[in-house]
Parts: structure tokens; sequence; C-alpha cells
């Protein structure tokens, strides 16, 4: 039996309540305060507004912090009031509108929704519009009034999603391939007619921004910006077909730098209990078949599976960082939106899903802070050395020949301790980030290929304790 409707939601809202605050505080306590190499590119597009010069990122995100850095004069400040915004609406839309507002409190606790809203990303605006497209996507496909209405806010959200990340074109792709199944196998003719207007108008939006693009820019994607893809080695395409795989699961998203045969042993774990998940998934979403939400269920499934799979093919002819939680997130999102939404309808209790929530809400803040730095502290350092070095066009990371900043763990059941590498905890790195942050208008470099050296601000020329 599904879940009464009067039970009490109470400690969903606290819940709620509970993964804001720790959203908003969570970067205080990071080295860079969630500002890592990216970012900085958004911010530099985002200060070059309303004159951008570059479409190596599309302008979604950059245009939405340019917005709130006019409010807070600052884009630290500027990404944390936008990823806490972007929680705060998605739940009271999903309160008010009454669109699985439980499901959408525990999809916040995943490993997914917990990481690109703590972090200065785009995945977080990303996920934000994947929310309400599916929230449009649904009333197409299981109601029939207002539907152009409907219809008109899809396409734009889905228009919106491309703006902000390109690989957006990977879920419009997904959508496509489930309208053609839908199309075959479908008997309501509205649900048919209101999915492909809905191709044709998002398409044509999707085209209009990559015409604008190549207008002004020269390219349609910044393809020429993006360089040569690194060489394809068995260990690297090991690693993102991992990668990939552990989309599936909702909590567990360990990822080790180390190519090291240990590492490998943890990552293949993971995938044996991401292959337990799948199958689990799987069992519940062919419980939907005999239910009115199943074309639903078939489309969040298609999405995952589409990007999922065209995303891990396009990184291996492209310049992009191998497969992991963040470049999985759209396809984690449905993939657990799906069985959350089943579980609870198909479920005398949800004691089991609401405590391991609350379990992993626990563990993620605990893992991830697990050596806090206060983050304003090292800004307090370097923001005072900036105005010297105003000039400087570019900035570079030299530290990397240095000694590594190593942590140290103590496993108390084996009696064992051992050092591992977090690279976003290197000094380098961490001065690379709050420097762009202070100064969005100087250009990170990947690599040192600037001859004038007198341009270049190299990191080893900050000081940081």
């Amino acid at each position: 039996m599904p879940l009464t409707n009067s039970k009490s939601m109470a400690k969903y809202i606290v819940l709620a309540v509970l993964i804001i605050i720790l959203n908003f505080v969570h970067s205080f306590f990071l080295p860079s305060g969630g500002v890592y190499a990216d970012s900085l590119s958004y911010f530099e597009i985002a200060s070059d507004l309303p004159n951008p010069v570059t479409n190596l990122f599309p302008l979604g995100y950059p245009a939405m912090l340019r917005g709130f850095f006019e409010i807070f004069g600052d884009y630290f400040w500027a990404a944390k009031f936008l990823n806490t915004s972007m929680l705060v609406v998605i739940l009271l839309f999903s309160y008010f509108k009454r669109f699985y507002f439980k499901e959408t409190v525990l999809l916040m606790t995943g490993k997914t929704i917990l990481f690109v809203f703590s972090i200065a990303i785009s995945e977080g605006l990303f996920v934000f519009l994947l929310y309400f497209l599916l929230f449009f996507l649904n009333k197409i496909l299981l109601e029939n009034r207002n539907s152009y209405k409907n219809i008109l806010i899809a396409s734009l959200i889905m228009l919106a999603m491309f703006v902000s990340r390109y690989s957006g074109i990977y879920v419009y792709l997904s959508i496509a391939a489930f309208s053609v199944y839908l199309f075959f196998k479908g008997k309501d003719k509205m649900q048919i007619k209101g999915m492909i207007l809905f191709i044709l108008l998002s398409g044509l939006g999707i085209a209009g921004y990559l015409l604008f693009n190549h207008h002004t820019f020269g390219s349609f994607t910044g393809e020429n910006l993006r360089g040569k893809p690194e060489e394809i080695l068995p260990i690297y395409i090991l690693r993102d077909l991992l990668g990939t795989a552990n989309a599936i699961d909702p909590y567990i998203g360990l990822k080790p730098s180390s190519n090291s045969m240990a590492s490998l042993a943890v990552q293949f774990f993971v995938l044996l209990i991401d292959v337990f998940v799948f199958f689990y998934f799987l069992r519940y979403f062919k419980k939907a078949k005999a239910s009115s939400s199943y074309y639903f269920h078939a489309l969040l499934w298609s999405v995952a599976v589409g990007y999922a799979v065209s995303l891990l093919v396009s990184g291996w002819f492209q310049q992009i960082e191998e497969m992991n939680t963040r470049m999985m997130a759209a396809a984690n999102v449905c993939l657990f939106f799906s069985f959350l939404i089943l579980y609870l309808r198909n479920s005398n209790s949800d004691k089991v899903i609401f405590r391991v929530a609350c379990f992993f809400v626990v563990f993620f803040t605990l893992y991830s802070l697990k050596n806090p730095v206060n983050y304003f502290e090292n800004r307090k350092q370097i923001e005072p050395q900036m105005p010297k070095f105003s000039h400087k066009k570019y900035l570079y990371n030299n530290d990397r020949g240095g000694a590594d900043a190593l942590t140290t763990y103590y496993i108390p059941i084996i009696n064992k301790t051992f050092q591992y590498k977090h690279t976003n905890n290197q000094k380098g790195d961490v001065k690379q980030s709050i420097a762009g942050t202070i100064n969005p208008k100087i250009k990170w470099l990947k690599y040192d290929t600037i001859k004038d050296r007198s341009q270049v601000l190299y990191t080893s020329e900050l000081i940081l304790k």
C-alpha cells in the first residue's frame, strides 16, 4: 500500500531546512570555499558580461552569477546565494505544488544534489532546470489541460539547460529518443503530439543559440578552444566506465585520483554496489508498468541512460574531465528520483529510506569536512596581496612541483594508517582559486604558455601559511 497523504510531513520539512543550512555553511570550511578551476572560468565570463569574449562555456550560468554579483559585489557570495536560492525554490515549489515533496527532499540527501549545490559549478543550475523540466514533462505526459502552455514552458527550460551546459544536448536527444518510443508504443495522441511539439520548439531554440554562438564567436560550442583530447589509454577508459556506472548509486561516489591497485580495488568494490543498486532500482521500475505514470518513469530512465552513454562517448573525443559524480549529475538525479517515487508509492512505511537519507546527509557532511579549514582565514591572507598584482592578466599554478599536502587517515579496526593526496587541498590550487575569486578578470592557465612572464601571476608569488 502506498503511504497516505495525511501522514505528517514535519520530519521532511525539518530535514529540508537542515539540508539548506548545511548547504549554505558547507563551503565555509573548504580551503578554497568551493571555488575551483572551472569556477574561475565562469567568474571570468560573468565579469565580461554584457560583452562576452568566449563561448568555451555557455552564458547561462555566468549570467546568473553576474546577476547575483550585482547584489553582493563578490563572486564567492554570488555563487553561494545562487546555489542556496535554487535549493529553496525547488523545495518551496515542490511543497506548494505538491509535486513529490517527500521524494524531492529525499532526492536532496543524495550525493549529486549535496555536491553540485555546495560548490561554484554550472551543474547546480543544470540540475535545478532539470527538476522543473521534469515537472512540466510530467504534466505533458499525465495531464491534457493547459498542454500548449506546458509545452512552451518545457521547451524554454530545455533551451535554458543547453544555455547552462552544452551537455544539455544529450538530455534533448534522450528525450527525442523517448518520444520516438512513445510514438510507436503510446496510445494517447495528446501525449505524442505534446512531446513532438516539445522536441520541435526546443530544437529550434537550441539551433538558434548555436547560430548565435557561431555568428558572435566563430564556433558553435567553443570547439576551437578546447584543444586536442588526451591520449585514450586503457586505464582512462576503465576509469570512465567505472565513473559512468557509478551514476546509478544515489549515495556512494568515491573516485580516488590514484591508479594504484588499491585504488582500482576500491572502485571495483563500489562497482559491485552499483550493480546491486541497479537491479534493486530495476525491480521498482518494473512495478511502474501497470501504472498511469509508466511513461514518466520511462522518460526518466531514458534521460539517465541516454545522457550517461552520450557523455561517456563524447568524453573520449573532447577535452573534458573523466566521468564522475559531477559529470553524471543529470543521470543520477533521474534514476534516483524515479526510484524514490516508486518506492514511496509501493511501501507501507518510509522509516527505512528516511533513516538512510539522514545517515548519508551526516556521512557526506563529515566526509567532505573531515579536515575542515577556515576559508575566510585563507582569503584574509591572500586578499591584501592582490592589489600589487592588479596589472597581471594571467594566473598560473606553479606550486605543483613542490611538496604535496598529504592527509593521514587512521583505520581503527586494523590499526593502520594511510596517506592520500587531495587535489583541491594543495596550496597552489587554493591560492589560484582564491586569487581568481578576488580578481575574476584574471585568466587562469592550465599550462604555462605565456612568453611574457611579467603578465602572469604565479601562485608561488602569493603567501599562504
